[in-house]
């Protein structure tokens, strides 16, 4: 037992920094740890500072526009587990089947609760309503106990600061954080910090420069919500930059936001809706590197749903082996392209020709059955580790079945590659073509060979996600092989909008009011008019210009980049550092995120200690963890997919050891972490 559990403090003061998603879910854990301790001997006096109103925040405020939805389905998300009893705890699906428990909202918001299944995907205005009602009933509980304290502070946090034996936390309140500097000493700091403004790139900061001196408009990365969508002129043309959620968030809101109509004409996939314009919409001229938009959601309920299984991707007997090889080396981790991908890939394409020989039965000399005993056969060869022999092989059992093709796995990421268009017209029909696709595959469901490979491959990237958290994938593995290769195709792939969307984007394209640029597309400035540009080297089309140029993406989530006061004062006055990696030259290169360690994750600072009571959460944890940006899945907080609710209970556990408090949900594999850690 540690020194600090058995000299319990009398009273912890805990700053928890951004009300948002992540720091709802450490006071939903707190309300968890108050009620189990009724006659608690202690005090914790819990201060949660966000200029917002806290539980949505900034990003999931009730009051954005009602055209920005989730990209995933109500059966997904949450910031709390299911409750049992009487717990705090209360999932969104909870909410939904309760139809707010209560929660006071707006009408609107209340009718569109009764419409939400499991394989709907919600507005993100009606997502925020539940992290409000979670925040709200979860304060009340601390309020209302002995042992407990909370307050918000509409406040944005400048600096944090170790002083003696705890923090000193500087503060400046109204929500553009202008006022008088204010401070609040405080024994532990939570940094769930979300979203953060970023210094743009050099070529973003020469076009935003051209287009001050020319008058032009430049609209930088942002929050959906952020944009002033005024600055669209109607029935003008405007550069939008970027083919996923932001777009499609921008998309509604500048079509039906405007007062145009999707009309709903079929149930034919791809040919759902025509669009009725109001006249008042821009001119969208669209583009991103693989020159399509991200692929839609297929039609189903769950996430991942439960048909979807690995065979060949065994996280548990990879784990296994690698607890053998650091027996003779310590250092010894898994490689993504030898360790992983051979077997992942292997179960996508099981999956996929499986269902396609369910939907071919009949039509071949052998039965579905013969067909797929043979494939496993193939799949399930023995050969030595990362060996790729077995692809060549089913390559050509499969070319004996000309009713399916070979379903190229990593091109899926690129599906224009190489290939050259005539004219502007032959390409807009190529991405019709392809959307078209989409929305037939998408809608079929389970049903579908590509559906179930690419869902397939979601399950995968969930377990992968483990296994970084856990820190078993080689570094310069994650980053050279998983983020710069494998995310790109994963996230096209798993991470697009619902099928409406894509029915829709298909209405505006044969409206004339969408036109997609074209594959690896070129951004410039014309200095002499005073227009953006924009061209694809794979369309002989003539350039397209506009006045107007949109970024449709997040700010960089890098902290070397982020410039809101309290990253740049954590980075400059040492309190912090980035997170370094060495690749296989021995270079040096930052990470995107901060350095921490242990779980809970400890901040590190310029020195290489750990900081004993500055806690990370969420996007800053991006060099420990990938897709930071995902939910957390509703269910049993022990579940892997459920880590952003693990990383909050680890943080009430600290909490309550460092208090003396005899409590632990979750427990701490390795034992108390250690506060220190050499450079």
């Amino acid at each position: 037992m540690s020194t600090l559990t058995q000299n319990p403090r009398p009273e912890f003061s805990l700053s928890i920094v951004g009300a948002g998603p992540r720091g709802t879910s450490v006071v939903e854990r707190l309300a968890a740890l108050a009620q189990k301790l009724p006659d608690a001997a202690v005090r914790v006096r819990v201060t949660v500072f966000d200029p917002y109103r806290p539980g949505s925040g900034h990003v999931w405020s009730p009051k954005q526009s009602d055209h920005f939805l989730m990209n995933t389905p109500a059966s997904f998300p949450t910031v709390a587990p299911e409750r049992r009893g009487s717990e705090p705890g209360l999932s969104f699906r909870q909410f939904v089947a309760a139809q707010g428990d209560g929660k006071r909202m707006s009408e609107a918001h209340a009718a569109q609760l009764h419409g939400i299944q499991d394989g709907t995907y919600p507005a993100r205005a009606l997502y925020g309503e539940y992290l409000e009602h979670v925040y709200d009933t979860s304060a009340a509980i601390l309020a209302a106990h002995p042992g407990f304290e909370i307050s918000h502070v509409q406040a944005e946090v400048v600096a944090v600061r170790p002083e003696a034996n705890g923090y000193r936390v500087e503060f400046r309140r109204g929500p553009e954080g202008q006022g008088t500097a204010e401070t609040l000493e405080a024994d532990g700091v939570v940094l769930a910090l979300g979203h953060q403004s970023a210094e743009l790139n050099p070529w973003q900061k020469q076009l935003q420069r051209s287009a001050a001196q020319s008058g032009a408009t430049y609209m930088p990365p942002n929050v959906p919500a952020d944009l002033d969508y005024s600055q669209f002129a109607a029935g003008q043309p405007a550069l939008v930059r970027g083919l996923g959620l932001n777009f499609f968030d921008g998309m509604a809101e500048l079509t039906a936001g405007r007062g145009g109509i999707f009309r709903e004409v079929g149930d034919e996939p791809g040919s759902r809706f025509e669009y009725v314009a109001s006249g008042r919409e821009p001119q969208l001229v669209v583009a991103s590197r693989r020159g399509t938009p991200y692929w839609g959601k297929p039609v189903v309920d769950q996430f991942i749903p439960d048909e979807i299984s690995l065979h060949h991707f065994d996280a548990e007997e990879l784990i296994g082996r690698l607890a053998e090889a650091r027996a003779g080396n310590p250092e010894a981790a898994l490689v993504f392209s030898r360790h992983i991908w051979p077997s992942l890939h292997r179960d996508i394409l099981l999956a996929y020709y499986r269902q396609c020989a369910v939907n071919c039965d009949g039509r071949w000399e052998i039965p579905a059955a013969e067909f797929i005993r043979s494939l496993e056969a193939i799949l399930d060869a023995e050969h030595h580790e990362g060996s790729q022999v077995w692809l060549g092989k089913l390559r050509e059992f499969i070319a004996g079945f000309p009713e399916i093709k070979w379903l190229d796995v990593p091109a899926l990421a690129r599906p224009f590659d190489e290939v050259g268009f005539g004219s502007s017209e032959e390409y807009q029909q190529a991405v019709r073509d392809y959307m078209q696709e989409n929305a037939r595959r998408s809608a079929a469901g389970l049903e579908d060979p590509l559906s179930r490979a690419i869902m397939t491959m979601n399950l995968g990237r969930m377990v992968i996600k483990d296994l970084v958290a856990n820190g078993i994938l080689d570094e310069q593995s994650r980053i050279e092989e998983v983020q710069a290769h494998f995310e790109p195709l994963v996230e096209g792939l798993s991470s697009g909008p619902p099928l409406q969307r894509i029915e829709q984007l298909l209405a505006l394209s044969r409206a004339g009011l969408v036109t997609f640029v074209g594959p690896d597309p070129e951004f410039g400035f014309d200095e002499v008019n005073g227009q953006f540009t924009a061209s694809s080297p794979w369309v002989d089309s003539e350039v397209h210009t506009a006045r107007t140029l949109c970024e449709a993406m997040m700010p960089a989530n890098r902290v070397l980049q982020n410039d809101s006061p309290l990253i740049t004062q954590l980075l400059s006055e040492h309190v912090a550092r980035v997170h370094t990696w060495n690749n296989a030259e021995g270079e040096v290169l930052p990470g995107s995120g901060f350095d921490v360690v242990g779980q809970p994750y400890r901040l590190v600072n310029s020195e290489g200690m750990a900081h004993r009571g500055i806690f990370v959460l969420g996007l800053q944890l991006s060099s420990v963890q990938w897709g930071t940006a995902i939910a957390a899945q509703a269910g049993s907080i022990e579940n892997p997919a459920a880590r952003t609710l693990q990383d909050a209970q680890y943080v009430v556990n600290e909490v309550a050891r460092l208090v003396g408090l005899p409590y632990n949900e979750l427990q701490l594999e390795h034992g108390a972490p250690a506060y220190e850690m050499q450079p």
